[in-house]
């Protein structure tokens, strides 16, 4: 049963303020989306300490925000919060009543958000929480390990070249990291969309899972897990986004149509949120950045879901052919569009409405990533902004191919993909954003 949050009198009168302006409503009768500056709720009756009022931002096109989470004590120490949306279904009666919100996908998947920037926070190991078994020593040969790390290394430059010149600029042992978790999440990816996806069943990912279980207590399977069950030896990385990326597999293999965005965002998060929750440890917080560690990570978690939205959308066509449509299938009713019309492959006016809204989306969640981009450390900047503005320039190309992505597969060339290296390492030698809206 869905959890219900009642913002009481949030909609009254503050909606007909400037502080907040609505940016226009759907069709068929859904809401609108809410720019809200600074949105506060009134004051009851008794008397309460006074709290800081908390800032609004920019909401997803078919969803509006409940607020941004703040790390407690952070104004009192100086602190900027770079905080992320946290975003909901959200329905506001014209005449100003009660807004009830249920929550979202979003919300649901921001509670991991806050464990792993929890987890970071405290430099724990998972193995040192409560009620987790202290795992087992990593009993690898030196070499074995060096030779583990550099075959991960092999395989991110064979299937990731700009990402992997990327991480060249990393220390060693956090591109060695990088390597490890990248070839974990391919092979997680290979069991459902490789060769021998055909025959991937739930069982064998249950076995996957219980084989990423031992993994993390120590007990390799082969070469390429032991270079991570070592990485996590060295950094607060935790369990859950890997066992969430299981579980996307596991989506893929029950399910083929989204009804709505809500379960399209949760599908973003399992295969492609995830990783950012992984890599974060990883790739580290500049030491002067006045950001939060949820806010990197919720940064983090947007380049994901921005990434997968864009990969969703280049391969509209390719999906179509098996039979899947990753799509909100209330959003194709609203512009007009049935299944039918994917499958036909026909490029019309209300396509083109329907993809301008969609791309519209997706860069919306690349804005929310750049901030917390300029938060990371400035050795690990380079390949995260070198992946950022490639695929936004994917979402370029449909446009370019005139929304024709049923035959045209969109791809950044060669050329523009060596031009946007030099523009990505420029970009990460900038300051933190929270550093420079302090010198504002």
């Amino acid at each position: 049963m869905a959890a219900t949050i009642t913002l009481i009198g949030a909609a009254s009168p503050g909606l007909g303020d400037a502080g907040c302006r609505d940016t226009g409503g759907t069709a068929g009768g859904h809401h609108g989306s809410f720019h809200c500056s600074r949105l506060l709720l009134p004051n009851n009756k008794r008397r309460r300490p006074p709290v800081a009022p908390r800032r609004w931002v920019l909401c997803s096109l078919k969803y509006a925000c409940l607020g941004s989470v703040g790390e407690p004590g952070e104004a009192a120490a100086g602190r900027t919060s770079m905080t992320s949306p946290v975003y909901s279904s959200l329905t506001v009666s014209p005449a100003g009543e009660a807004a009830v919100a249920v929550v979202s996908s979003e919300q649901k998947v921001y509670d991991v958000v806050l464990k792993q920037a929890a987890l970071l926070k405290r430099q724990l190991r998972p193995a040192t929480l409560a009620g987790v078994r202290a795992r087992e020593p990593l009993e690898v040969p030196l070499n074995g390990l060096k030779e583990a790390y550099g075959r991960c290394g092999e395989i991110c430059e064979e299937y990731a070249k700009t990402f992997y010149l990327g991480t060249l600029l990393m220390t060693e042992e956090r591109r060695r990291a990088i390597w490890a978790i990248y070839v974990w999440c391919r092979r997680t990816d290979e069991l459902v969309d490789g060769p021998n996806a055909s025959h991937i069943t739930p069982q064998a990912l249950d076995r996957w899972e219980k084989r990423l279980e031992d993994l993390f207590a120590g007990r390799p399977y082969d070469m390429l897990d032991a270079a991570l069950s070592d990485t996590i030896t060295r950094f607060p990385i935790d369990i859950q986004p890997f066992k969430d990326m299981i579980d996307g597999m596991r989506t893929d293999l029950r399910k083929a149509r989204y009804k709505n965005f809500d379960e399209l965002y949760m599908y973003c998060y399992y295969v492609a949120g995830t990783v950012g929750l992984m890599s974060v440890p990883v790739m580290g917080i500049e030491p002067e950045s006045k950001a939060t560690a949820e806010s990197v990570y919720g940064a983090a978690l947007a380049l994901g879901i921005a990434n997968q939205l864009t990969n969703i959308l280049r391969d509209v066509g390719e999906d179509a052919r098996r039979g899947r449509i990753y799509l909100p299938q209330d959003e194709l009713a609203e512009a007009g569009l049935s299944d039918e019309d994917i499958f036909s492959g026909v490029v019309t006016n209300k396509w083109r409405n329907f993809m301008k809204r969609q791309i519209k989306r997706a860069r919306m969640f690349f804005e929310e990533a750049e901030r917390g981009v300029t938060e990371l450390r400035k050795e690990s900047r380079w390949p995260v902004w070198a992946s950022l503005l490639l695929y936004r320039q994917i979402l370029d190309e449909i446009e370019a191919n005139d929304y024709n992505n049923f035959t045209r597969r969109a791809y950044v060339g060669k050329g523009k993909k060596l031009l946007a290296l030099p523009v990505a390492y420029g970009k990460s030698l900038l300051l933190p954003y929270s550093l420079r809206n302090n010198q504002t």
